[in-house]
């Protein structure tokens, strides 16, 4: 079987597709590009005796004879990468979340279009052995036509913060807003059902200690209020509640089908419940309710994060370069589907929770209202079209607590490089 030859951008989350890599018989990893040395040395230990080029430079890293690149960097920096690998012929494997701004948006749109190469999308949740399953049973009208769906990704971050912002002031996770990182709980919704979001309301709640202690600036969670285009409505609610949660429900004119809540342990990743009827409307007979777990084929991708699902995004990503035109991929469409309701629903929160409409940027009369919009919470990226982190406006963080996150970052680097160099 041919090999496509791989590059990876940021070592550290990219450790997980280099791990798929080293493993397929379809892919290899050849170059690896991350700015920080250490994670580097420890890509180059784990991989030790394989052909691999590292590189701490992205204008030398795309220049090395590759098929395709994973970008693994951070996820305000996917876009830009993403239209330089594509504009250099490499197919784009892209790490949430797609695009900053909406001028990005218009612009990765064209890329993919004027290069006609593979854009994937790598909402690993949607690959998670419940949402697949909800997907293959929706496709085949278990639940009839969908009406309303809920997803949850809550997730308290504080413990691991240190490991994750490095102490950086300006990292993107302390100045994004409640509901730019959406696409973990509204994601699965749209990609079981396939329909597209037109409308959203946003809400957020207040800042609390906890936000603060970490440097986080955005407030403690968002909620995106979606109508989809056949009028469905979903609910989609993600940040930092202090106990996590991973869920999605799915109702449809026929019945309900829901996966297993955290406290399922792993199996949150996997069981499913169905009740539903055969036919609509038949409440004489009311079909069984069904337990479904993971069939054979995801052993396969035990061993891989996030449930097996950084196992399944990848193999589809390549199985797709390869030619496979039923590969499971998320296009570049879908991820704006999934995206844009959260950076639309923080518009309608600052606007007190007005309803926004959702753009559709596969129609290419709609992109030129969007191609300045460069209205964002980095202040590198909006110019003057800065917004606040929090609807009440951007709250000051003393540099104290950075600085603490900084020593507790460098403690946890120095541990972990005793324990594998041992």
């Amino acid at each position: 079987m041919k090999k496509v030859r791989v590059g990876v951008l940021g070592a550290h989350r990219g450790r997980t597709m280099i791990q798929y890599c080293k493993q397929a018989e379809n892919a290899e990893v050849v170059a690896v590009c991350d700015k920080a040395p250490y994670e580097l040395e420890k890509v180059r230990r784990e991989a030790e005796g394989l052909p691999i080029a590292y590189y701490d430079n992205f204008d030398e890293f795309i220049l090395h004879d590759m098929d395709a690149v994973v970008l693994a960097n951070y996820a305000t920096e996917h876009a830009p990468f993403a239209i330089r690998c594509l504009n250099a012929g490499k197919h784009v494997f892209s790490e949430v979340l797609p695009v900053q701004t909406m001028k990005e948006a218009v612009e990765l749109v064209e890329a993919v279009e004027k290069t006609g190469l593979i854009y994937a999308y790598g909402e690993n949740y949607c690959y998670m052995a419940a949402p697949r399953e909800m997907r293959r049973l929706y496709r085949e009208g278990k639940i009839g036509v969908f009406e309303y769906g809920e997803g949850e990704y809550v997730h308290n971050c504080e413990s691991i913060w240190p490991e994750i912002t490095y102490g950086e002031p300006d990292h993107w996770r302390n100045n994004m807003y409640s509901t730019f990182y959406c696409t973990h709980s509204l994601g699965p919704i749209l990609h079981i059902t396939g329909l597209r979001p037109v409308s959203v309301v946003g809400f957020e709640s207040s800042n609390n200690e906890r936000r603060f202690r970490q440097g986080s600036r955005a407030a403690s969670f968002g909620v995106e209020m979606v109508t989809l285009e056949n009028g469905a409505l979903v609910k989609s609610i993600h940040g930092g509640l202090y106990k996590n949660n991973i869920s999605y429900v799915v109702y449809g004119s026929k019945g309900r089908m829901e996966s297993a809540r955290e406290d399922a342990g792993m199996q949150m990743f996997e069981r499913i419940y169905v009740n539903a009827d055969e036919v609509e409307a038949d409440y004489a007979h009311p079909g069984k309710i069904e337990t479904y777990l993971p069939a054979e084929r995801e052993k396969e991708s035990k061993a891989f994060g996030h449930g097996g699902s950084d196992f399944w995004s990848m193999y589809y990503f390549i199985q797709r370069i390869l030619g496979d035109e039923t590969a499971d991929t998320i296009d570049v469409y879908e991820a704006l589907d999934m995206f844009l309701p959260g950076m639309f629903a923080f518009r309608s929160i600052l606007k007190g929770s007005l309803p926004m409409e959702i753009p559709d940027l596969r129609d290419p009369a709609q992109r030129d209202k969007w191609r300045s919009d460069t209205a964002c919470t980095d202040p590198n990226v909006a110019g003057d079209q800065l917004l606040p982190t929090c609807k009440g406006g951007t709250p000051e963080i003393p540099m104290e607590v950075y600085e603490k996150v900084r020593r507790d970052w460098e403690k946890f680097l120095a541990e972990r490089e005793a324990r594998e160099t041992q």
